[in-house]
């Protein structure tokens, strides 16, 4: 019977929608006085299951100025001192948005010379300095009375070179440079994230400096006006958000409210590090996939189902100890949104590592999660293109083929994708 309903007219004509080019929008409706609330004041109590269909939208909307960070970096990945002078043009999603600021970040580790020696078209891999993101702040009148204040916007993609993924791998607890907050717990995080976060450049400031000049002057423009400072990102970029929303919730005597949305992001620090961007009112929302192991890492064995169980059985002393003096007791931070792939009616159960942890397939789980006792639901508008084309081999045979069948050229679809420089489309 469930063979047949996948086969019905009804359902094959859905399938069509969704492979089409047509953009088709989710609503926009008024967020006005309600916008503190979709950006975090109350931890998103009461929106997340079942998920409010206006915090769906604007997840999916942050992670598509995400995609649009990850669709510049690789379109020009080699990095130039000439580029500091001429910015590259990054593709916003939301024509509501300008780009005001680009971000790099850069390695304090090398690749020994043998490997370019060795290896010597590896180019841009083994740049130490590269283009991780950019600053975006809302300039549409009619956008901002939507969402009740001007966004500021800093958008991070996830590890693209060689000396990230070392970096990445660098996964000792090391002290924050100048925070010794022992009412909180002393805060640690990870040496590689603060490594990339830190390091200046050849021809480049740090990422931490760059994106704190870029807010103090945004601020400083729109002196007066309700402001709000989104951080969102993806994997390594997730990482980094927390670093760049933990400088920038102290960054001067009146900050506005910063609120981050990761998506597939690892753990970055330890509880002391948590406790302080709760104390510093950082919200905080990771988007997680059950099956994404890149969220179950760094760090020791203990799940913080099994760290919040055995605190409340009394071992908090013992515990308290293991944070400060262990090197990976890390521990996640904020306000918890779990999705699964094996919820998509059309992902295979068993996706591998790179689909589950991919960004559009996580944007595909957002746009059709209802509840967490609930089916993917039926009037999901995410187009399928990008990810019957960056996942095919995961998506269920069934679709891959009735794709096929509906004469839809998807590799012409996907080139109109990435061919439109002016806008990406934004079909949820």
């Amino acid at each position: 019977m469930k063979a047949a309903e996948e086969m019905s007219p009804r359902n094959l004509n859905r399938l069509k929608r969704l492979l089409s080019m047509s953009p088709e929008h989710s609503p926009r409706n008024i967020l006005g006085s309600r916008w503190q609330e979709y950006h975090g004041r109350n931890d998103w109590s009461g929106l997340l299951d079942p998920l409010d269909e206006n915090l769906r939208r604007e997840l999916v909307r942050y992670g598509e100025f995400i995609q649009a960070a990850y669709h510049s970096f690789h379109s020009n990945p080699a990095m130039s001192a000439e580029e500091v002078l001429f910015p590259r043009h990054v593709a916003l999603p939301d024509r509501s948005y300008r780009v005001t600021k680009n971000l790099y970040a850069t390695s304090s580790i090398g690749l020994p010379k043998w490997v370019d020696d060795v290896a010597p078209d590896l180019g841009w891999m083994t740049q130490r300095s590269s283009w991780i993101g950019y600053v975006a702040v809302c300039e549409n009148e009619r956008e901002i009375q939507r969402m009740g204040r001007r966004d500021i916007v800093i958008a991070l993609r996830g590890t693209a070179t060689c000396l990230e993924w070392a970096e990445n791998m660098r996964d000792l607890l090391v002290q924050v440079p100048g925070q010794n907050d022992q009412a909180h717990g002393q805060p640690k995080v990870e040496c590689g994230f603060l490594s990339l976060y830190k390091t200046r450049g050849d021809h480049v400031p740090s990422l931490a400096e760059s994106v704190v000049e870029e807010v103090h002057r945004l601020m400083e423009l729109y002196k007066g006006e309700t402001l709000s400072i989104t951080v969102t990102g993806h994997s390594l970029g997730a990482a980094l958000a927390l670093l760049v929303a933990d400088e920038l919730s102290t960054c001067a005597p009146t900050v506005p409210p910063v609120a981050v949305f990761s998506f597939g992001g690892p753990r970055v620090g330890n509880r002391g590090f948590a406790n302080r961007l709760n104390a510093n009112n950082v919200k905080v929302l990771r988007i997680v996939n059950s099956q994404d192991v890149i969220t179950k890492v760094p760090g020791m064995f203990v799940s913080e189902g099994l760290d919040k169980k055995l605190r409340e059985s009394g071992a908090t002393d013992v515990l308290n100890v293991l944070d400060n003096n262990m090197p990976w007791a890390y521990s996640h931070v904020g306000t918890e949104l779990r999705v699964d792939t094996k919820m998509s009616p059309y992902l295979k159960p068993n996706a591998d590592v790179a689909c589950c942890h991919d960004l559009e397939a996580y944007l595909h789980l957002v746009d059709g999660f209802l509840a967490s006792n609930c089916p993917f639901r039926a009037n999901a508008k995410r187009s399928l293109v990008r990810l019957l084309n960056e996942q095919k081999s995961n998506v269920k045979k069934l679709y891959t083929s009735k794709a096929k069948g509906l004469s839809l050229n998807l590799e012409r679809d996907s080139d109109l994708l990435t061919s439109i420089s002016t806008c990406l489309p934004s079909p949820s």
